[in-house]
């Protein structure tokens, strides 16, 4: 028994013992670490000043060649490949046996990951940078993506923001923008406009014409060239229908006016050279319901003729 008694004493001696090691090790391991960790925090304070120092640089710099939104979203880039590229050098330095290209393969594993798990984040963002790159339209271009239109504001890392022409701001995915139908509509300065009028039948088509060219080319807006156009397109139930086509600015607001411009100046001309402009001739039949009721007949309250007949 006295045996037993002294076994167990020694095994709890031996395993205190070895606690205390452990500790007094690990300690030792953490006092002779803190230097590398000191060194690591200061050299990754020193890559997020110098990448913080970096983005305005960048952004002046690519904003002389490029987009506000170009030069804005890579400064941000640049930035926090400053930022990762100090975590990297940080843990090399805290942790000597892990080699940079462990570290790499570590982050390509960790970005599988997070590619998964923020798959749309991810698209997006690359959808934006090919925006950025490719360039199919700029911040100040007005376009339609979608069933939304309006004026463009900027393309960030996750969405393009939109102004529209009622002063709403939307926010479109950078993936939707990339894989969608685009209709820029200041690509070029200016864009072609058309309204649709008809004249009488007994009006003389040459003079309509000639009146109408020559209304437009005294309107505010309407370019010289390409010249304006009247086309006849159409020979409807009481007029033939005439198609005045002009280019005109581009950007929706002055297109919208000069639009006006050109309804108001071709109809002026139109009343003063006397060229009629009918409204549009609806036949009408009547039904044995009218003609009994007419000639005084009974009509139900559906419409119908009472008993199936009219009155004599």
């Amino acid at each position: 028994m006295r045996w037993i008694v002294t076994s167990v004493r020694r095994a709890q001696g031996s395993g205190v013992d070895e606690l205390q090691e452990s500790a007094t090790g690990a300690w030792a391991t953490f006092v002779e670490s803190l230097p590398r960790v000191g060194i690591a925090i200061g050299v990754l304070v020193a890559f997020l000043v110098t990448g913080r120092l970096l983005r305005p640089l960048v952004r002046r710099r690519l904003v002389r060649h490029r987009t506000p939104s170009f030069a804005r979203v890579f400064a941000k880039l640049t930035s926090s490949a400053m930022t990762l590229a100090g975590v990297m050098l940080g843990l090399t330095i805290v942790f000597p046996s892990v080699r940079p290209v462990d570290v790499l393969t570590g982050a390509g594993v960790l970005t599988i990951a997070a590619g998964f798990a923020f798959q749309d984040i991810l698209q997006n963002l690359l959808a934006g940078i090919l925006l950025l790159f490719r360039q199919p339209f700029r911040g100040g271009d007005q376009i339609s993506v979608g069933d939304v239109t309006g004026t463009v504001e900027e393309i960030n890392i996750r969405e393009t923001v939109i102004l529209t022409f009622d002063g709403r701001r939307v926010l479109i995915p950078n993936a939707k923008v990339y894989t969608d139908v685009i209709h820029v509509q200041t690509a070029h300065q200016a864009i072609r406009e058309n309204f649709v009028v008809g004249i009488a039948y007994e009006a003389d088509m040459a003079s309509a014409r000639r009146v109408a060219i020559e209304a437009l080319a005294g309107v505010e807006g309407v370019v010289a060239d390409p010249p304006p156009e009247a086309l006849f397109v159409d020979l409807e139930s009481s007029t033939v229908d005439l198609d005045i086509r002009f280019w005109c600015d581009s950007r929706q607001l002055e297109m919208r006016r000069t639009l006006d411009r050109a309804i108001e100046a071709v109809k002026t001309a139109f009343d003063a050279q006397g060229i009629e402009m009918p409204s549009q001739v609806i036949a009408l039949q009547a039904t044995s319901s009218l003609a009994a009721a007419l000639r005084g007949g009974e009509v139900t309250p559906g419409g119908s003729v009472a008993n199936g007949r009219a009155s004599r």
